[in-house]
């Protein structure tokens, strides 16, 4: 049975912006599904996915140039509501007969809009004049037939257009962004007002559609999963389990360089009170053997990376030999996320649908011909989060911040040993505590210990030591892309450092972090 809201859909045809997946993120906080589609896609495909309305993206080309990406230009005549915003724009006056040209000078940044004609459904219930947020060095010299003005700004008269009749409008600023704020209000005007969808994507229609799809997918088969104890996977297991219960195997591998609890943690929530077949494998011994030596960042990832394939592959082949018959997966699940499927790239070739590989379990061996399960594949991060809490995952698990791959590997400088890896759990495992403390863990991007090899002199008590340094880190970030670090308060700063040197065996002393994200990453190594 089709749900309601899968009936209702705004598609975006992606033209390499910067800003594209924000446009999808506008639309589904408009409680409406939004997806990305490459700008090249036939209008006959789009009319099979039945959508409500068509945005047109910005990007960083010139309508006018030979290799410009341009749609179809059949999606002009499907009858549909489009909205262009910024080369969208562009686009959309350029193939109905308008004319776009080099500007005299480049509007970037803040500008001021003036609304023309207050009528217009783009701008119901907004004020006359309003904030907006440019990036452009082209502007519209001539409306198409049929088009009129609706908006201006400091460096263009057409600022926003519209033809009412054929619900075609375009914006020359983005009103996606934060910058323009009210922006969302105007998206809202055109996917409610102007395509007509109602408020139907929510989490809960999501699960009740994709357990439809994954039973579909799935059938009678078997699915494993690597279960990482972090978000993706986490609700990726979750929902998994809701769909086909005892038909999904989770495989978690303990490779001795997890935080402090973590093992126990899974296997309580998973194990115990989700009830999901979980098979546990403590591999720590033969990672960090693997690891005996080691001091170079790329060869700890790609040993640890190597070593996961390993563990994971001799995992399945033992669930397949096990019992009387053994078990058979037909189907390997992962955590993908929206984001990971859809990367723009500002070229003129196709920016949708690449997948990155490093979210995949690369690498595994052919011989185990696995079919792909990603059931979180059109979500956003924190439609993710959301989701997680749907299906009853303790705020834990959906709210705790990001753990590398390789673990506490890329937070321990040079070589990695069990005592170091000690070390660095206890000292993160009180920044953690202090933080939730603090009421600062869930506001900010990351926040964790470093192993530094870097021993000092020390007196504790009548004793001298010589003793390694811990190193904190605190980042705000949207998306990991960029970070700074963030102003922790003094009395904060202070406990952090006296509970570790006071607690943690092996630590003489602390220093913060205040390198930003350029010049310097969020994790050391």
């Amino acid at each position: 049975m089709k749900l309601s809201w899968m009936l209702e859909q705004i598609v975006i045809l992606d033209f390499g912006s910067q800003y594209t997946q924000v446009i999808a993120r506008r639309v589904r906080e408009c409680n409406v599904f939004s997806q990305i589609l490459p700008y090249n896609i036939s209008a006959a495909e789009i009319t099979k996915l039945k959508p409500s309305g068509i945005i047109l993206s910005g990007g960083p080309s010139s309508v006018y140039a030979s290799n410009a990406p341009l749609p179809d230009k059949g999606i002009f005549s499907l009858g549909l509501p489009v909205l262009g915003i910024c080369y969208g724009v562009q686009l959309l006056a350029q193939f109905l007969g308008g004319k776009v040209e080099k500007g005299l000078r480049r509007e970037y940044g803040k500008g001021s809009l003036r609304i023309k004609d207050p009528s217009c459904p783009l701008f119901m219930g907004l004020p006359e004049t309003m904030q907006v947020w440019n990036s452009h060095g082209d502007k519209l010299t001539k409306l198409p037939r049929d088009f009129k003005s609706v908006a201006v700004s400091e460096n263009s008269e057409y600022a926003a257009i519209e033809n009412r009749p054929r619900k075609f409008f375009g914006l020359q600023f983005h009103p996606e962004v934060a910058h323009t704020p009210l922006g969302k209000e105007i998206i809202t005007n055109f996917v409610h007002g102007i395509c007509g969808c109602g408020k139907h994507w929510t989490m809960r229609n999501y699960v009740e559609m994709a357990v439809g799809d994954i039973q579909a997918q799935v059938g009678n088969e078997n699915v494993i999963l690597g279960l990482s104890g972090g978000v993706d996977s986490s609700v990726a297991a979750a929902l998994l389990h809701k769909a086909i219960g005892d038909q999904l195997t989770c495989i978690f591998v303990n490779n001795g360089l997890l935080r402090a609890r973590e093992a126990e943690t899974v296997q309580n929530v998973f194990g115990k009170h989700f009830r999901i077949k979980l098979k546990y494998e403590n591999a720590s011994k033969r990672f960090l053997t693997k690891l005996r030596g080691v001091t170079d960042p790329e060869r700890k990832r790609k040993i640890i990376g190597k070593e996961f394939i390993s563990v994971f592959t001799d995992s399945v082949t033992d669930l397949k030999k096990s019992g009387k018959h053994g078990v058979q997966f037909k189907f390997l699940a992962q955590g993908t996320l929206y984001p990971d499927v859809i990367e723009s790239v500002p070229i003129a070739g196709n920016p949708a649908a690449l997948i990155k590989s490093h979210h995949n379990v690369g690498g595994l061996p052919k011989n185990l011909k696995f079919q792909l399960v990603e059931p979180l594949k059109c979500l956003f991060k924190d439609e993710v989060r959301e989701l997680g809490l749907e299906l009853g995952l303790p705020r834990e698990i959906v709210y705790r911040q990001p753990f590398p791959g390789p673990g506490l590997a890329v937070r321990i400088l040079g070589e990695v040993t069990p005592a170091r890896c000690e070390i660095l759990r206890n000292a993160d495992a009180i920044v953690v505590e202090e933080m939730k403390s603090s009421g600062l863990y869930y506001k900010i991007w990351q926040s964790f210990a470093v192993l530094l090899p870097v021993r000092s002199v020390g007196v504790m008590g009548d004793e001298r030591t010589y003793d390694y340094t811990i190193a904190i880190r605190a980042v705000e970030s949207q998306d990991g892309m960029t970070a700074d670090w963030v102003k922790l308060p003094y009395d904060l700063l202070e406990k952090l450092a006296s509970r570790i040197i006071n607690e943690v065996k092996g630590v003489n002393r602390c220093v913060f972090d205040i390198t930003s994200k350029p010049p310097g990453t969020i994790e050391w190594e």
